[in-house]
């Protein structure tokens, strides 16, 4: 498996061997460029894909036996699409998780309520959600956990014992704060990307394209076109044959400490 231990390794190997080879036969200075260069785009790859596994292990999909999915929603509380949210998904009797911003539960106390009432899952989502969350020192990214774990807490009475990384970035920092609180990290591997993409349609084709058994859909619960498309795309889920399960039964692990 490639992990940034493999990588590092396979990177100290490629220099020796280099300098090794210059002792008796000049190397070009883009040989040793060439090697950096492959290394920081495998990095790249390991900071910026969560499903990599790369830094530490990441749960992104179920087993896939079962023709099962299961929604998450990321970066609420929001006082304005939250609850129409969980209007469809009571509609629907479609079960969901909700990683939440701890900054975004003050105000918004009832939501945390309803959420848990109405049979979901709450994970932890940072306190912040800042722009650079993943370069603060570890212990300052462990804090942010805990802060966000007790304000869940005092809410509902359980410590979430998942975490879902803003923006899905991990590295060494990231990793080292998790090992801190005792987090486990989990993904993603479908992204909507209906933060980005206004065409609905263009939305659910993607969507639709990417399903498959086991499958964690990421979506957002703080805007508008999530909750255009949101009854759509459960329907069409279901007349595919699959079910929308809760998170912890797709991926066989407990949602609190």
């Amino acid at each position: 498996m490639l992990t940034f231990r493999h990588t590092n390794l396979a990177l100290l190997l490629a220099l020796l061997a280099l300098a090794g080879w210059d002792v008796y036969r000049q190397v070009p200075w883009w040989g040793y460029a060439l090697v950096v260069f492959v290394y920081s785009l495998v990095v790249f790859y390991g900071v910026y894909f969560i499903q990599s596994g790369f830094f530490i292990k990441t749960i992104f999909r179920g087993s896939g036996d079962a023709r099962a999915i299961a929604l998450t929603f990321d970066d609420g509380p929001s006082a304005a699409y939250t609850p129409r949210v969980l209007d469809i998904l009571k509609e629907q009797g479609a079960p969901a998780t909700f990683f939440c911003i701890g900054r975004n539960i003050a105000g918004n106390e009832a939501l945390i309520e309803r959420i848990t009432r109405e049979g979901h899952l709450i994970g932890n989502h940072s306190f912040t959600h800042a722009v650079w969350f993943d370069l603060f020192p570890a212990r300052k990214i462990a804090a942010e956990l805990q802060q966000t774990d007790r304000a869940i807490e005092a809410l509902t009475g359980r410590r979430p014992a998942w975490f879902r990384p803003p923006f899905g970035v991990i590295n060494p920092l990231v990793r080292d704060a998790v090992r801190l609180t005792g987090h486990r990290i989990v993904g993603w591997n479908i992204r909507s990307y209906d933060t980005v993409i206004n065409d609905k349609q263009t939305l659910m084709q993607r969507l639709m394209r990417r399903l498959s058994p086991g499958a964690i859909v990421l979506l957002h619960d703080h805007g508008k076109k999530t909750v255009e498309l949101l009854p759509d795309f459960i329907r069409a889920v279901r007349a595919q044959g699959y079910a929308i399960v809760p998170l912890d039964q797709l991926i066989g692990d407990r949602p609190y400490i």
